[in-house]
């Protein structure tokens, strides 16, 4: 899939525990995020190979973005993940992992997404599905 580069507008200070493991959103538009993270060593399991939480938390993560798109950094929406659902696959090979997550679906409250985790020697390693609630934040009502 081509996609346009982000916008840098949209780019949003890294949270605490992005920054623990180091992933980063590399795009952002209508119904779509991606989500990248070098493997390294510190997220390895005990068999050496990377931990599955780590495509777990990239699949979460890019699919809540892919929903609460709005392209105004001025106004953005934020979501809470009602459930999610992990397939692994395969060990990733490569460098990196690379997450697309997908809206599919949903409505004024919630919303429906899928994703695809895969390395950079082009792996399928896991797939994922979520159901998401909108929310907002400040005194974490819903809406």
């Amino acid at each position: 899939m081509t996609q346009a580069p982000l916008d840098p507008a949209l780019k949003e200070a890294p949270y605490p525990f992005q920054r623990l493991l180091g992933y980063e959103l590399t795009a952002w538009e209508p119904d779509h995020a991606r989500m990248e993270i070098a493997i390294a060593e510190a997220l390895e399991n005990r068999q050496g190979v990377v931990q599955g939480g780590v495509a777990a938390t990239l699949l979460d993560t890019a699919m809540g973005f892919a929903g609460c798109y709005t392209g105004d950094p001025e106004a953005p929406r934020h979501c809470a993940t009602l459930s999610i659902n992990v397939n692994y696959l395969a060990v990733a090979t490569g460098s990196r992992l690379i997450c697309d997550g997908y809206r599919t679906g949903g409505g004024r409250k919630t919303f429906f997404a899928e994703g695809r985790v895969t390395d950079d020697a082009g792996n399928l390693v896991a797939t994922g599905t979520s159901v998401f609630r909108y929310i907002t934040l400040g005194n974490r009502t819903q809406t």
